[in-house]
């Protein structure tokens, strides 16, 4: 499939082509329209239809960046990668190939989550943890449509959190201390499921409450 050159590209794969210069200029330039000018030379187009590709600047950018990495995510795990992998596997090495795309831009993602963090930017934020924790779980096989579906993507939310934050900070070799952080984590919830799955096995053998109060309303004759 032959390459679009920048000046013929519609506004979508502009988007998609700056998104990672734009990150680069931002741990330098914060996410703003000098990121979107340098991002725009660096690729060879002009810098005011390169801001059309941002309509919401400083959110549009970061959504670009996060959606940048999913198709890289994408990419790089076909589906007979993981079919081999156990599902605690999947989620670990999701979440590590994420921070392992966005370690060259680290400053980036500091300012971006100090953008998303602000009161006004705070449903932005949250749809981007969603989106992000959603395409992982799809991607690692998940097809729950019961209340898991929700449970497991608000729990992976914290974790990549959490590990995104000691990420940030991370200076040991091959992110030796973000990879022990991320498994523990993880060992966590495993532990949790187990437990839950436990109680509900247990708990379905339980005499049913509303089934007896509804006796004892409407007596069995």
């Amino acid at each position: 499939m032959a390459m679009v050159a920048p000046n013929e590209m519609n506004l979508d794969e502009l988007r998609v082509a700056l998104a990672p210069l734009v990150a680069k200029h931002a741990a330098f330039d914060g996410w703003s329209e000098a990121a979107i000018g340098n991002a725009a030379a660096e690729l060879g187009v002009p810098a005011d239809r390169a801001r059309l590709a941002f309509p919401g600047r400083k959110t549009a950018m970061i959504d670009a960046w996060f959606d940048w990495v999913d198709i890289a995510m994408l990419e790089a795990f076909p589906p007979e990668r993981i079919a081999a992998m156990k599902i605690r596997d999947r989620i670990r090495e999701l979440v590590l190939f994420r921070l392992t795309m966005i370690m060259p831009q680290r400053e980036a993602l500091r300012r971006a989550l100090a953008i998303l963090a602000a009161p006004v930017n705070a449903a932005a934020g949250a749809r981007l943890a969603w989106w992000s924790a959603d395409r992982i779980w799809r991607l690692a096989g998940d097809s729950a449509t019961d209340f898991n579906h929700y449970s497991k993507r608000a729990i992976l939310i914290g974790v990549y959190g959490s590990t995104s934050l000691v990420f940030l900070d991370d200076e040991s070799d091959d992110l030796a201390a973000t990879r022990a952080f991320l498994d523990r984590r993880i060992d966590g919830v495993m532990r949790f499921e187990k437990a839950k799955a436990r109680w509900q096995g247990s708990s379905a053998r339980l005499p049913s409450l509303s089934r007896f109060l509804g006796r004892l309303r409407y007596p069995v004759v």
